[in-house]
């Protein structure tokens, strides 16, 4: 019988993971295949890691993860999918924003071929105005800078069969966009169309300087385009600024101007400037994620593992 993995990263979710859990448990429970929930706890300040193990305690389909510290959500899920052995792994948060009842329809999909099926927001339920059209925009620049296309409004909630697991298996880059990957690793991919819920309980970890981070470290995975940016950026400023200095020079020798200008000086030094240190802003993005790779430092460290009691 095929088996498929439900992989949970979770981090200070202790509120509504019961109630996350009966709802995937009860999906669970009419599939016609062997199926197992895993829990990965990311460090969680709260009671996450206990009610995790009361759950499997509860129900031997519950295998628990706890990494040695937060590592954040990107290397949380990456170890989730190393740790699945199945035949496919859905990914889903545990704050119930993405329907557990949908898991059926990828898995309908998946047995007709598909590699990756994955969910597209058709709206966004319980959040501001601001979040959904920034999301929207954030969707719209990746899909025009990068080379690998990145379906719009679609989170991490998916189903990966197991070659697409083994593909991400390869894939052990530091500075990890897990959206990104899903669609670089290619194969057979199908996106279904549903309506994303409110947060069932707590708070929503991602403030607007994270997803600001997150949004940086999307671009520069998966598009070169800043760097070419800010060369285009230079050259326009130096034509500028060589077109200026040739009307400055021109009409001091036709006209004899007498030397003037101290603000419009400040002005084009103080533009220059901005510029010159926006480019290395950028460059410098860069050449940090390349010292983060050249460590080589794990991606991250498990404290505790429990498989299934079943």
């Amino acid at each position: 019988m095929p088996k498929l993995t439900v992989v949970v990263p979770a981090y200070n979710e202790s509120e509504g993971l019961r109630d996350f859990h009966a709802r995937v448990a009860a999906v669970l429970d009419r599939l016609d295949l062997e199926a197992e929930v895993l829990y990965v706890d990311d460090g969680s300040r709260d009671d996450t890691y206990a009610v995790m193990c009361a759950l499997r305690a509860q129900d031997p389909r519950v295998s628990t993860l706890k990494l040695s510290r937060n590592f954040g959500k990107e290397l949380a899920l990456t170890a989730g999918l190393d740790h699945v052995d199945a035949d496919a792994a859905v990914v889903i948060d545990a704050d119930l924003q993405d329907p557990p009842e949908l898991i059926p329809t990828f898995v309908q999909h998946w047995r007709e071929g598909y590699d990756v099926v994955y969910g597209t927001r058709a709206s966004r339920a319980g959040e501001t105005g601001f979040k959904k059209m920034t999301a929207s925009g954030f969707y719209r620049v990746m899909e025009r800078l990068s080379s690998t296309p990145i379906p719009r409004d679609t989170g991490d909630f998916r189903l990966l069969s197991r070659r697409a697991l083994d593909a991400l298996k390869q894939v052990r880059e530091r500075q990890r966009f897990m959206k990104g990957l899903f669609t670089w690793v290619g194969f057979r991919q199908l996106s279904v169309v549903y309506h994303r819920d409110p947060r069932h309980a707590g708070e929503t970890k991602w403030n607007y300087w994270k997803l600001w981070n997150f949004a940086i470290d999307g671009i520069t995975s998966f598009s070169g385009a800043p760097l070419k940016l800010a060369t285009y950026v230079g050259l326009v400023a130096a034509l500028v600024a060589f077109g200026f200095a040739l009307w400055v020079l021109g009409k001091a020798l036709l006209f004899g101007d007498p030397v003037r200008g101290y603000p419009s000086l400040m002005v084009v030094v103080l533009f220059l400037g901005g510029v010159q240190l926006m480019a290395l802003g950028v460059i410098g993005e860069y050449l940090g994620r390349l010292y983060v790779e050249s460590k080589q430092r794990p991606l991250y460290l498990v404290d505790e593992y429990h498989p299934p009691v079943g």
